[in-house]
């Protein structure tokens, strides 16, 4: 890659992301798009309607600075620890970025110009240069100036360590004094125990009582087991959207409904919260019903059978501690102990499965992500066809015309490799999301941790280890099989890949980041819905997706590492 096509891919990813930040800037502040982006608020039940004028048309950068201004204790007290932490990870990695760009620009640029491996830097023509000769493979073999790449990856990991322990230091004294803080929870007193053994002479739920009074005399309080109760579940979940609309409708007295239909579905305000309340009271009944139906009949109705897991309270904190900690039987197939989610975060298909089904269900994951894994090498031998002009030229004879066109070639080489990549990325977030989801896990933030971890390790193989061996080492295999050289090959191969993970950076840190502020998918399908629902809808909030963000602003950091060695 040429530097001109270095800068083409930039100048365009600078451009759209000044037309994303305008179009937000001006869409923002149209109330029929509060739901987009500030939903948050609305969730909340504040009341958003301000009068039309002019301003709400022309964007304005005043909120940036609000944005920046905004101090760790107000993030903390808005959104909580989580996105703290989330934010200080961003910071952590602005203060790598600026320490190894400074390195890289100041020091390890002079030298790579200074060598002349290669070919030495044309001053007069500087666009035709290509990206090669800012790299470490144009300094000459043996030379003495490789010290210096040592010498500045040393510094920049000795950097990263000294702000990895801060960091960890502040943000383990964060959770410290948030876990003081805040009141006693439920779930610190509660374990969680599943593939309880089953016994024709008790049940399970005489088996957990008998088994924990034995083991803890002194900390056992009681125990719930699990029951398979799915029209409980239904009719709770009907409940609380009920509950939902009628907050909705009494958080607005402004908002005013014309009597339409019977049956209160669109008539005046009142109405509906009559008709809503009238419903929360006959699902109330039913879900009382359904409880002492559960209780009576127990185990002679597979409706209400009991599940072999159960949720076992103890007197204290360390108790439930020690509970989790010690095994509590010498077949580690049965009575397994996990610390309880809390009460929302309860994921409940997995509750009722035996330890083999669990452990089944991992290995089919793991087969399912090797084989997805591999399948993704398409889009990568793809990209890296893109950015080898004379390996595509040959397998596609047809396109050397179109492919002498400078402008042609800039775009192809500098800016849609990239592209196709991270479109192509889009889809391994819900893919992970999906199989961890079905891998045995009990709570939400489970799923989560395990999403990010699939999701990190998919894209440091896919967008790293195979984008460098793909465009580098498999197109060079005879020189591979040569075992004496494959050292000395992959030292020079791997820097030649440099230039493509710039403009990776450049479209997935500027570009992405920025359409993810428009929110340009919420957009369109809020524009869609829009003449289909009611304007007292109800609506939740969006987390955040951390097992799309987090793993990419990890992956940015293993770039830097890499690139500080290579390019600026």
């Amino acid at each position: 890659m040429i530097v001109s096509a270095l800068l083409t891919s930039v100048g365009i990813n600078t451009a759209l992301c000044v037309l994303f930040f305008t179009f937000y800037s001006i869409l923002r502040k149209q109330p029929s798009n509060y739901k987009v982006y500030i939903p948050r608020l609305l969730a909340q039940g504040a009341s958003l309607t301000t009068p039309f004028n002019l301003k709400k048309l022309i964007p304005s950068p005043d909120w940036i600075a609000k944005a920046w201004s905004l101090s760790e204790e107000d993030l903390f007290s808005l959104s909580g620890l989580d996105a703290l932490v989330f934010m200080r990870l961003i910071t952590f990695s602005l203060k790598i970025f600026t320490f190894a760009g400074v390195i890289g620009i100041f020091v390890l640029l002079p030298v790579n110009c200074w060598g002349n491996h290669l070919e030495e830097v044309d001053i007069v023509d500087f666009a035709a240069n290509s990206l090669d000769v800012f790299t470490i493979s144009n300094v000459n073999s043996g030379s003495n100036w490789l010290w210096v790449h040592f010498i500045a990856v040393y510094f920049v990991s000795g950097f990263t360590c000294l702000q990895l322990h801060h960091e960890y230091k502040y943000i383990a004294s964060k959770r410290i004094s948030y876990f003081y803080s805040s009141k006693p929870q439920p779930h610190q007193f509660t374990i969680l125990v599943h593939s309880i053994p089953s016994s024709s002479s008790c049940s399970i739920s005489d088996s957990v009582e008998s088994f924990f009074r034995e083991l803890y005399p002194s900390t056992y309080l009681s125990h719930v087991v699990i029951r398979r109760t799915n029209k409980i579940q239904t009719l709770l979940s009907k409940a609380k959207n009920l509950y939902k609309r009628i907050g909705q409708l009494r958080s607005d007295p402004t908002r005013k409904y014309k009597n339409v239909d019977l049956c209160g579905l669109f008539g005046s305000k009142d109405d509906r919260i009559d008709h809503y309340g009238k419903k929360l009271e006959d699902i109330e009944q039913n879900v009382r019903l359904k409880q002492s139906e559960a209780s009576l009949i127990g185990e002679s109705c597979s409706m209400f059978k009991e599940a072999r897991a159960a949720f076992v309270f103890f007197k204290s904190r360390y108790g439930a501690a020690s509970a989790f900690h010690l095994q509590p039987s010498s077949n580690p197939t049965q009575w397994i102990t996990e610390p309880a989610p809390q009460p929302h975060d309860v994921y409940w298909p997995f509750f009722s499965e035996s330890f083999m089904r669990q452990w089944i269900s991992k290995l089919v994951v793991i087969v399912v992500y090797i084989l997805f894994t591999i399948l993704f090498l398409i889009p990568v031998l793809i990209v890296q066809g893109l950015t080898n002009l004379e390996q595509l030229e040959i397998l596609f004879p047809f396109l050397t015309s179109i492919l002498s066109v400078k402008f042609v070639t800039q775009i192809i080489t500098g800016y849609l490799p990239s592209l196709i990549l991270q479109l192509s990325l889009k889809m391994a977030p819900p893919v992970m999301w999906f199989l961890s989801t079905i891998q045995g896990y009990i709570s939400h933030s489970d799923i989560e941790m395990s999403a990010s971890k699939k999701v990190l390790w998919f894209t440091i193989w896919n967008v790293f280890f195979a984008t460098v061996f793909s465009g580098s080492v498999f197109y060079q295999l005879y020189v591979i099989l040569d075992l004496r050289e494959i050292t000395w090959k992959l030292a020079v191969s791997v820097p030649a890949q440099a230039s493509f993970f710039i403009t990776y950076v450049a479209t997935t840190g500027w570009t992405s980041v920025s359409s993810e502020l428009f929110q340009i998918i919420p957009f369109i399908c809020s524009l869609i819905k829009r003449p289909f629902t009611r304007p007292e809808e109800e609506f939740e909030a969006p987390s955040l997706a951390y097992h799309r963000d987090v793993p990419r602003i990890l992956f940015f950091g293993l770039l830097v590492h890499k690139c500080i060695c290579t390019k600026v």
